[in-house]
């Protein structure tokens, strides 16, 4: 039989992998979380004019704003009806936030590989991850 902790950890892996990988909220709430992080403020429409400017919005995307001379950045979550709105200074440190976690995520996901490798080459090529003389199968 199969050791339980060998098959498991793998399984559980590729799990979340394919729970987290499409889930577009999961996405989206990971982008509010460093959006908030890097010092953006949130705001609900509460005039007509800015309800209208708000459904103009593109939903989930970081879009680039003038205004009195001032450029702001906004983010639009229509699911939670809430406005991320940010400065110059704010989206430099949005932007340096996201390339932070897209090099943790690719380190976390390489060492996944890394682990998911030499558990199937712990006892050479020849004898794969679940066979050889200190784990016999019978």
């Amino acid at each position: 039989m199969y050791p339980l902790k060998l098959v498991a950890v793998p399984v559980f892996i590729l799990l979340l992998i394919a729970v987290f990988d499409g889930c577009a909220s999961w996405d989206a709430s990971s982008q509010e979380a460093l959006l908030s992080a890097a010092g953006f403020k949130t705001r609900t429409p509460s005039s007509p004019a800015q309800q209208a400017m708000f459904d103009r919005m593109t939903p989930y995307t970081v879009e680039r704003r003038e205004r009195h001379g001032k450029i702001l950045y906004a983010y639009a979550d229509k699911e939670k009806h809430l406005l991320y709105i940010g400065g110059e200074a704010e989206y430099q440190r949005y932007k340096q936030l996201g390339l932070q976690k897209s090099i943790a995520d690719s380190q976390l996901q390489a060492a996944q590989i890394n682990e998911d490798a030499s558990l199937y080459n712990r006892w050479g090529p020849s004898w794969g991850p679940y066979w050889g003389p200190w784990n016999p199968w019978w």
